[in-house]
């Protein structure tokens, strides 16, 4: 009895064990604005196009795999229906091999001219197709040039919140102006739901920081906290100021890693997209084994049978 027991603890203590978890989702990288923002040049006006051509160009490669090589003229990668490309019988696929007689080796070139043209004309399109080179005369009329200028709406914060907030200006009991994040609207999944915080509340402190801007209160919460913390905001509702405790939003967590070895080896990774699974490592080879990468799946039983699917395949047309 006494030899079976130590054995036992003998081949316990030959296994060894791992356990760990990593985040559901990954958690996306805001890049933040400035507090200032300019959304439309000086005067007031977005920036546009003198005329449009209608196509969307692109640097001319060679189609074979093989072979990859950049090739003279602008490809037509798309021809905007109605448009003046269209009009003038060029089609997606197409190459521009010059333009009023001069060669056109870039795309940049139709930026330039579309900028640059400020009144209706026809421009000559020395175009390729296949094998076949032929003129095309692209009738062009003028954008209009001036449009109503971007309007700021309000400042995101996609990741903790999920809310969006615009600056509020107001006063306290004293008198005194103050400033403070207006919630304009919740995402989908809010921490603020939750919190019972709702649309047109104005946020006044986080974490007894008070809050200067829209801008400041996405600053504080992306540069100095991390998802799943608690924060405490000061709520302005009614002229009544009230202090919330917020979960900040979390991606949740899933197993990334389960072992027993020599038992069995579980692991799952985001990036790259991968699972697998081992059962019976013989270290030269596993009893059973599972492999997914994205949607290739590998199945091998003793190193000797091996099934695989869904494998992705490089096709010269």
């Amino acid at each position: 009895m006494a030899l079976k027991l130590s054995t036992f603890i003998v081949c316990l203590a030959t296994l060894t064990a791992c356990v760990s978890f990593e985040p559901r989702q990954r958690v996306p990288t805001l890049s933040l604005s400035p507090n200032n923002v300019m959304l439309a040049d000086n005067n007031g006006a977005a920036q546009t196009p003198g005329v449009s051509f209608g196509l969307t160009g692109g640097i001319n490669e060679s189609d074979s795999l093989t072979n990859i090589s950049v090739l003279p003229g602008i490809r037509v990668r798309a021809v905007a229906p109605g448009g003046a490309a269209e009009r003038a019988g060029i089609r997606a696929g197409d190459v521009i091999l010059s333009i009023d007689g001069a060669d056109s080796n870039h795309p940049d070139v139709l930026d330039a001219l579309a900028l640059q043209t400020s009144e209706a004309r026809q421009f000559a399109f020395e175009v390729r197709r296949n094998t076949t080179v032929f003129m095309a005369s692209v009738g062009v009329t003028p954008v209009i040039a001036q449009q109503a200028a971007p309007i700021e709406l309000y400042r995101a914060d996609p990741v903790l919140l999920r809310a969006g907030f615009s600056t509020e200006l107001l006063q306290d009991s004293d008198g005194k102006r103050v400033s403070g994040a207006r919630v304009v609207r919740r995402f989908d999944d809010s921490p603020l739901m939750e919190a019972g915080i709702r649309v047109d509340d104005i946020i006044l402190t986080l974490d007894d920081t008070r809050i200067e801007s829209a801008q400041g209160l996405v600053d504080s919460l992306t540069q100095q906290y991390a998802p799943g913390e608690s924060v405490t905001l000061g709520v302005s509702r009614n002229n009544a100021v009230q202090y919330q405790r917020v979960d900040l939003w979390h991606p949740g967590r899933k197993l990334s890693q389960l072992s027993l070895w020599p038992l069995f080896n579980y692991q799952s990774t985001l990036s790259p997209d991968q699972t697998r699974f081992s059962l019976g490592d013989l270290i030269l080879f596993s009893v059973f084994s599972y492999q997914r990468t994205g949607a290739e799946r590998e199945i091998s039983i003793l190193g000797l049978f091996r099934t695989a699917s869904d494998y992705g395949e490089l096709i010269e047309d």
